[in-house]
């Protein structure tokens, strides 16, 4: 029987992409699985049918990450209906999107991710985990220079990283594990396609460096794997492309 079997899980930002097929995945090890979503209540009820179908179980779920009382709406709805909340898989980011405001990268992908830990941390209890998502570009972004379309979006999600590390203490005496998991572009995410829109071949360039791209599905396998790896906590995934990185950080 699956590790994750009559579990519950948590993964913001999953109406598609990443999130979409980790949630998927989770599903289909016997998870139940809470899809979040801001604006796109359609995409998200897809999802959650296609877990249904396949004999899953999942609830969709609105909520904003930047707005608290809506986060902790989000987290209370696996308790009332799952009746626990074990894993906390923290995928949704952006702040490439030019509408949003300034500030809207860091207000989402440190601030919003630390109130979301924050409130899934009241209602998990001993053996819980959380699963930070993250890229190459931005663990790695005070080492190695981006590109510029991208700084302010690694800069805040490395800020994010920072600042739901520094509560591993925290977590500890819980009794609730952390581990991230980074990893290169992922062919077919918005953030790729958005990225090589504002600079024409960046997403062949990172293929030639990395030698291979990971696919959405690929990736959310590991962000799967990382939900019950046995590692201790504060452990970092290197995901795919890290050699190149790791590399450069050598000078």
């Amino acid at each position: 029987m699956s590790a994750l079997a009559g579990k519950t899980a948590v993964v913001t930002g999953s109406s598609r992409g990443v999130g979409a097929s980790t949630a998927t995945q989770l599903a289909a090890l016997g998870a139940n699985v809470v899809v979040n979503y801001r604006q796109k209540a359609p995409r998200a009820n897809k999802v959650v049918a296609g877990i249904e179908a396949a004999g899953g179980k999942a609830v969709a779920v609105g909520a904003d990450l930047t707005d608290p009382a809506s986060v902790r709406e989000l987290m209370q709805t696996a308790i009332d209906t799952f009746g626990s909340l074990d894993l906390l898989v923290l995928n949704a980011s952006g702040g490439m999107e030019a509408d949003l405001g300034e500030d809207y990268a860091m207000r989402l992908n440190r601030d919003a991710q630390n109130d979301a830990l924050s409130a899934g941390l009241e209602r998990m209890g001993p053996g819980g985990r959380v699963v930070f998502v993250t890229s190459h570009q931005a663990h790695f972004i005070d080492e190695v220079e981006t590109m510029p379309e991208y700084e302010a979006v690694a800069r805040s999600k490395r800020a994010g990283e920072e600042a739901l590390t520094a509560r591993i203490p925290e977590l500890t005496e819980k009794g609730v594990s952390f581990v991230v998991v980074s990893g290169d572009m992922i062919e077919g995410t918005v953030t790729a396609t958005l990225l090589n829109r504002a600079r024409p071949g960046a997403l062949e360039e990172r293929r030639e460096a990395a030698g291979k791209l990971y696919s959405v599905d690929e990736f959310a396998t590991e962000v799967v794997r990382a939900a019950t790896a046995d590692v201790p906590t504060g452990h970092i995934e290197l995901v795919g492309g890290a050699e190149d990185f790791l590399a450069r950080t050598r000078g």
